[in-house]
């Protein structure tokens, strides 16, 4: 029999304050009968004694103390998952949005998972294709990885989440892989372009989606992405699938984190957020990964909009210790018209040689890469000495470095959206640019490299020249 209570004394914000409460338990699932018959869902935050303090999910306005009734249901929030729930589009409280039928479930899983045991986890390894040539020749995405997206407002990072979420695969043909796909904060417009698309394209087949919008409850933001990750554990580690999980836009999930622990009248730390936001995103980010003895992996892109572009923000900063590199989008190369303006220079990922090389991608990648950074990085120091000084004051090599930063944005870092560059591709792009600089300014690349891709290149240029 559920205990009911009738004794709620305080309201505020999504809170109420339950008194004269027995056996209530943290995160325990509550049921809000308000006074019409509607009924809202909420979960215990907090036990003192004989009183509850409960979320509601659905926001407390409207709510009228004297004629509500509180029931605690003994149960924590939990997902029905079954293979089925790919190609589904659920809202933040995985409820069916998209006219489909509920999930007939193989079984429910509580949406507070744990962090991968470090000594259970597998090192990360295996290449991921993005198709996105800034991503997949600079700073490659590794299976079981977590590597964010840092973004300003106004940047790309909605196209982009969509255009990995379309293209992203592994190189093995006979691996099952699927994208689940979680936005929290979003407008409805944002909403249709996510679903739109990849229903478009085909992708939502192997895709799970949770989208939460802008007018959605805050509680409901904060367990979004708790839901998108139950589901691809499910995947994962059930169902042995490689799963890859995007989570837009991080920063909402934490403004919404920061007004919870406001109404909560909780200490606030820096800017605001609450003194354990670097806790709360760890308890996120750390279940992605592989375990030993699973064959399926999880790995993780999180997108997070910058406040004013600082890098330095809370948001960005903690998340930044926690994962694996970062991945930075660049006002200057958007205003350029170029896209995606990936900024290689400041983006990393840890991981890299883990996943390429012979056998994973291809033996020239690693030092492909490292010349076309050293190189990019040169001729980004020639063009300032260019507009301090003049083209005059400029070596030939440094000029032809100087160029070589216009050629790498125009051709390398820009793509079109639906344009999917397999690795091959990308590592072809990357040979004709550096082929445009003196072969004794290659100091990164091995000789055997030049000789076997490089070579070919410039004799094709030399018999392209002869016969004009």
């Amino acid at each position: 029999m559920l205990k009911e209570y009738k004794t709620i004394i305080g309201v505020e914000g999504p809170l109420l304050v339950v008194d004269q409460v027995s056996g209530a338990k943290y995160d325990e699932l509550v049921e809000i009968e308000l006074g019409s018959g509607e009924k809202r869902r909420g979960k215990v935050l907090e036990i003192t004694t004989d009183r509850a303090l409960v979320q509601v999910f659905e926001g407390s306005s409207g709510i009228d103390v004297d004629n509500c009734k509180v029931r605690f249901l003994g149960k924590v929030v939990t997902i029905p998952v079954s293979p089925d729930i790919l190609g589904r589009v659920f809202d933040g409280s995985g409820k069916p949005i998209d006219g489909g039928a509920s999930i007939i479930a193989d079984k429910y899983i509580d949406i507070n998972g744990a962090a991968i045991n470090p000594f259970n986890r597998d090192y990360p390894a295996e290449f991921i294709q993005t198709g996105v040539s800034s991503i997949d020749g600079m700073n490659p995405l590794v299976r079981g990885q977590k590597l964010p997206i840092f973004s300003g407002s106004g940047l790309p990072h909605s196209r982009m989440a969509a255009q990995i979420a379309r293209q992203a695969r592994t190189l093995k043909a006979h691996e099952n892989f699927a994208v689940v796909f979680a936005a929290m904060g979003i407008t409805y417009e944002e909403a249709n372009f996510f679903m739109e698309d990849l229903k478009k394209t085909g992708a939502i087949e192997r895709t799970t989606m949770f989208i939460n919008l802008a007018d959605d409850p805050a509680i409901e933001r904060i367990s979004t992405p708790r839901m998108a990750l139950t589901a691809a554990e499910y995947l994962a580690f059930d169902l042995d699938m490689h799963v890859l999980v995007i989570l837009t836009d991080m920063t909402n999930y934490c403004e919404a984190l920061r007004e919870i622990s406001a109404a909560r009248k909780e200490v606030p730390g820096r800017r605001g957020y609450p003194g354990y936001l670097y806790t709360d995103l760890s308890t996120l980010y750390e279940r992605a990964g592989k375990i030993k003895g699973k064959s399926g992996s999880i790995t993780m892109i999180p997108i997070l909009s910058m406040p004013e572009d600082d890098k330095t923000h809370p948001i960005p900063d903690l998340t930044g210790y926690i994962t694996e590199g970062q991945i930075i989008l660049a006002r200057p190369l958007h205003g350029k018209g170029i896209y995606p303006p990936v900024d290689v220079l400041p983006s990393l990922s840890r991981l890299r040689d883990k996943g390429i090389g012979k056998g994973r991608t291809r033996e020239d990648h690693a030092d492909l890469a490292n010349q076309l950074f050293a190189a990019y990085a040169r001729g980004k120091e020639a063009k300032e000495l260019e507009a301090i000084l003049g083209e005059g004051a400029l070596t030939p090599v440094d000029l032809k470095f100087s160029k070589f930063v216009d050629l790498y944005e125009g051709r390398f870092v820009k793509q079109d959206e639906h344009e999917e560059r397999d690795i091959e591709k990308t590592l072809l792009i990357g040979w004709e640019l550096v082929a445009t600089l003196p072969v004794p300014e290659l100091k990164r690349i091995r000789d055997e490299y030049k000789t076997k891709y490089l070579q070919p290149i410039l004799e094709k240029e030399e018999q392209v020249n002869a016969e004009d």
